[in-house]
C-alpha cells in the first residue's frame, strides 16, 4: 500500500509510519487505541489527519475523515474544499460531505447503513441470473412502490431535496439527488449504471446491454429510450445532441448539486448558504481549469 507524504515534524518517522499502518485497521480495540493517541497528540493529530485527507490515497482519506469526525476536529466546509482540490472524486463520499456542510454531526455511517439495507432488500428479490434491466425493475419496486420515494414536485426548490440524508429521511428529492440515491443502491448491487446530466434534467444511463436505456429517477424510475429523451429535450425547446446521452463525470454531478443548492438557498432568501455553495462551484471550476491547462 502506498501512503501519502505527511509533513508533520513533531511526529517521529517511526510513529508516523505506525499510525498510517493502523489507520484503516478494522479492529475496534485498535481504533480505540488510535483515537486515544490522536487525543494525546492534540493539534498534531489534526494536522496529520488533514494531510492524509488531502493525499491521493482515497482509502486512507476516508478513514482519516472518520477519525476527524469522531474527534470533533472537522470543519465540514474546509474538508469539502480539500476533497474538491484532491481530484479524487467519489459519488458517495462527495454526497455525504455535502450533507455534512449543513449537519456537521451527521452520522454518515447510519446513512451508509440505510443504503446497505435498501440494497439488501433489492438483493433479496433478485433472481439470478437476471439482466441489468430486470434488476433495475426490482430497484424501482423497492424505491418507488415499497418505500415511497418520489420527486418533490410540490416544493422543488426546498434545499433539503438535495441532501442525501434528507432524501432518505423524507423519501423525496429532485432529479439529481434521486439519481444519486439510485446509483448508490445500484453500485451496491454491482450494476454498471452512469449519471446522465441532461440539459435541465438528470437521469441514469445503462450501457451494459445491447441497446442502452435510461432511467428517470424523478418520475418513478420509468425507463426511457434515447428517442424518448430527444423528444423530451425538443419539448423543452432544446436541440438534442448525441453527447447529451454521454455519462457525466462525478465531478460535474457534485458541482451541479452545489449549483442547485446555491440557487435554491437563494430562492429561499438564505444568501449566506447560497454564497457557500456558489463558492464550492467556483472551487470545482478553478480546480478543473488548473488541472486541464
Amino acid at each position: 500500500m502506498s501512503y501519502p507524504t505527511v509533513a508533520n515534524p513533531t511526529l517521529s518517522p517511526t510513529e508516523k509510519s505506525a499510525l498510517l499502518d493502523l489507520i484503516d485497521d478494522p479492529s475496534p480495540a485498535v481504533r480505540r487505541g488510535l483515537k486515544q493517541r490522536f487525543v494525546e497528540l492534540g493539534s498534531d493529530s489534526h494536522n496529520l489527519l488533514r494531510e492524509i485527507v488531502r493525499g491521493n490515497n482515497r482509502h486512507l482519506a476516508w478513514h482519516a475523515r472518520q477519525f476527524l469526525q469522531e474527534l470533533n476536529l472537522t470543519d465540514p466546509s474546509a474538508e469539502f474544499r480539500d476533497f474538491i482540490r484532491s481530484l479524487n472524486y467519489e459519488l458517495e463520499t462527495g454526497a455525504l460531505m455535502i450533507a455534512r456542510t449543513m449537519r456537521p454531526d451527521l452520522d454518515t455511517g447510519e446513512v451508509c447503513q440505510e443504503l446497505d439495507r435498501i440494497a439488501q432488500r433489492c438483493r433479496d428479490l433478485i433472481i439470478e441470473p437476471s439482466s441489468t434491466r430486470t434488476k433495475c425493475r426490482v430497484i424501482n419496486r423497492i424505491l418507488y412502490h415499497e418505500m415511497g420515494f418520489r420527486g418533490n414536485t410540490e416544493n422543488y426548490t426546498d434545499p433539503e431535496n438535495s441532501f442525501i440524508d434528507q432524501v432518505l429521511e423524507r423519501r423525496c428529492g429532485i432529479p439529481i439527488s434521486l439519481c444519486t440515491l439510485y446509483l448508490l443502491v445500484a453500485r451496491r448491487l454491482g450494476l454498471e449504471l452512469e449519471p446522465i446530466g441532461l440539459p435541465g434534467h438528470f437521469m441514469i444511463g445503462c450501457f451494459a446491454e445491447e441497446r442502452p436505456f435510461f432511467i428517470d429517477a424523478f418520475d418513478g424510475g420509468v425507463f426511457r429510450t434515447p428517442e424518448e429523451i430527444f423528444v423530451f429535450l425538443r419539448s423543452n425547446d432544446l436541440a438534442p445532441q448525441l453527447s447529451d446521452l454521454a455519462p457525466t463525470p462525478i465531478r460535474e454531478v457534485l458541482s451541479r448539486t452545489c449549483r442547485n443548492l446555491a440557487t435554491h438557498f437563494d430562492a429561499h432568501g438564505d444568501s449566506d448558504r447560497a454564497q457557500l455553495f456558489d463558492n464550492f462551484v467556483s472551487e470545482f471550476d478553478a480546480t478543473y481549469a488548473k488541472n486541464t491547462t
